[in-house]
Formats: C-alpha cells, structure tokens, sequence
C-alpha cells in the first residue's frame, strides 16, 4: 500500500468513530458546516428552458461509495428505453483548462480522466467534462443536442447546478460517525441521504444495511451489489465469463492492484471468489500507473479495475486482465420507475398546443 492510500486508510479508521482525532477537529468540521449551509443558500445558475432533465448520482461520504455502476447502469436502461441519454463529469485528477472536454466513444484518460473516459468506453453516450458542470451541461447541449436527458457523475455538492432528480449512493459504511469534514466523513449532513429522490446503498446481501437516514418513501431506498461479471486481458481483449476464468486461471498465483476509492471492496470481491492473493496493491483513487508498477510484481496474474484499466493502454504486460463488475439491483424495478418519472417531467414541460 502507497504512503497517500495508507494515510486515507488511517483516515477512513478515524471517521467511523469519535475518537481523539474527531474531537480535536470538531471546531473546523462546525465551520464547514457554516461553509455548506452558505452554498445551499447560493442561487443555482439558470439553464435554458428547453434543457433536458438533469439526473445527479453522488454521494455525501467521501471515498468511493459505487456510483459509476449506478451511472452505467442507469444509462444502459434508458438507453435501452429509447432514450439518448448523455454524461457530464468533473474529470478529477487531470487539468481539463477553460473550456469544456466533450467526445463520446474511446477517449484519452489522461485528458478527460479516468472516470469519464470509462463512463464514454462502456456507455457509448457523449459525455462532457469540466468541473464547472453548468460549463460541461451548456457544452454538451451545444454539441449533442439530439441529448434528451443528462446524468451527472458526481456534483451532488455542486450547488450552481439544477438537477430534477438525486440519487445518493452510499456503502457499508453508512455515515461513519456522522460528522462532515474533517472530523468526520461527510460532505453535507446525515440528514441531507433523507431529501434525496433516491438512495442507493452498495452493501452485501448477507449483512444488515447501515443504520442512516433515508427518504420517507421506503421503496425508494435501493440495494446494490456488485459481482465480476467477466474477466478480459488487457493486452489481447480476450474477455471470459467468470466462470469460465476461473476454470482455466484459479490455480494460478494472482496479485490485485487498485486506484479506486475503496480499493479493500475489490480485493474482498476477488478473495470471495475464491482468489488467493499473493499481493493486494493499494494506491491513491486516480492514481497513474507506469509498466514498472506491474513489473515489480511476481504472480502469474495481475489483476485490474476498469477504472484503472482505461489508464493502462500503453502497457502490454500480458499478465494483466481487468475484472468488470456489474450491479445487482434489489427491488431491480427501481430503473423503471425512474424512467416513469422522467417521462413525467419531460411532458410536463411540453407546451400544449
């Protein structure tokens, strides 16, 4: 494990207690609760009426909680449904410049960012970055206007933004010890899981949900799972069912490398499949790798994320195969309820003739 993610690690152990360390920063964390409360009061940047409907899918504890699944899978649906959906994303951990980045398709991670350029490879919808997301909504319109709804990576904080639906994900670790930054883990306040239209939570069948607030309407709150889908080499795209992967690679000697959020969630996934792990490599969510991040490793098998995945073209290491996820949704009839929802507001600002 890198120093920075063992750092985050150590800060990830205090937040899910009130321990010496929560107390000593309780001062700050009071202060941006004040920072918070003044931006909720901030006017929201006006859009062009003829806007599509703005989706945003974030979260209010910081780290990775599982929102790119949500993404994906929400944008295959409507897709699926007739609808053109497109994307818009902050594009963190690279410099984007004054005006927005907007492609669709294979984008360069190293432009757009990690996140986006997964987002554009695996949805096929156009997408637009710039952490201005009023920039990327107005650049996306511009250049794609055949969009006819817009689903935000992220930007539940951004408050300039208009958005007609919210849909907050969550994980395991629910509101960690309920405080927001930097005493606790927490963009806004617990309360602000109860005002979203739907919330979401990344959690294991076999273990009880967190105990956090929610939205009134019980079916709204979601349970997802994740579950490897399908193994692909890196090098040669050759992909593979789970199953059949690991019938043809279990016995070999496996390491895991991960630059995501919560990169133990990968590891345990793979141990769950019965995977022994000579190494787990943990680095910095959007970290970059190099060739000699692989090399230094010994196992048979080196296995990735697709987030990661998109930062590794130039390396033909041919021990390297990403592991795709895809969510398991329960109630899994959540999307078309939402669906109905959008058809709803998109009739409602029709004009009668």
């Amino acid at each position: 494990m890198s120093l920075r993610a063992s750092i985050e690690h150590w800060l990830h152990q205090q937040w899910a207690k009130r321990g010496l360390y929560s107390w000593l920063l309780r001062p700050l964390s009071r202060l941006s609760g004040l920072y918070i409360q003044y931006k909720k009061n901030q006017p929201r940047t006006p859009l062009p009426t003829s806007r599509p409907p703005i989706i945003i899918v974030g979260n209010v504890i910081v780290g990775g909680a599982g929102k790119t699944p949500v993404v994906l899978a929400l944008c295959h649906y409507l897709q699926a449904q007739g609808w053109t959906p497109g994307l818009i994303s902050r594009g963190y951990g690279v410099t984007i410049g004054d005006s927005p980045l907007v492609g669709q398709g294979q984008l360069d991670a190293q432009r757009y960012g990690d996140e986006p350029s997964l987002l554009a490879q695996q949805s096929g919808a156009p997408i637009a970055v710039h952490p201005k997301r009023v920039n990327a909504v107005l650049a996306l319109m511009q250049h794609y206007p055949q969009v006819d709804v817009i689903i935000a990576d992220d930007g539940l904080q951004h408050q300039a933004l208009e958005r007609d639906l919210e849909i907050i994900v969550q994980d395991q670790r629910g509101i960690g010890n309920g405080l927001v930054l930097p005493a606790g883990p927490l963009r806004e306040p617990p309360a602000r899981l109860a005002q979203a239209d739907w919330l979401i939570t990344q959690s294991p069948y076999n273990q009880p949900l967190p105990q956090t607030p929610h939205p009134t309407d019980i079916e709204r709150c979601i349970r997802m799972q994740l579950q490897a889908a399908r193994f692909e080499q890196l090098i040669s795209g050759q992909s593979l069912s789970t199953h059949d992967w690991l019938q043809h690679h279990s016995a070999h000697s496996h390491a895991a490398v991960a630059a995501i959020g919560q990169p133990d969630r990968f590891f345990h996934m793979l141990k769950n499949l019965g995977l022994q792990l000579e190494t787990q490599l943990a680095l910095p969510d959007h970290a970059q790798f190099s060739a000699s991040t692989f090399s230094q490793l010994k196992a048979n098998l080196i296995l990735i994320t697709a987030k990661d995945a998109v930062k590794c073209k130039q390396i033909t290491d041919s021990r390297i195969w990403v592991v795709h996820v895809e969510p398991e949704f329960t109630p899994s009839t959540w999307l078309e309820a939402l669906c109905q929802q959008l058809t709803q507001l998109t009739q409602a600002r029709t004009p009668s003739l």
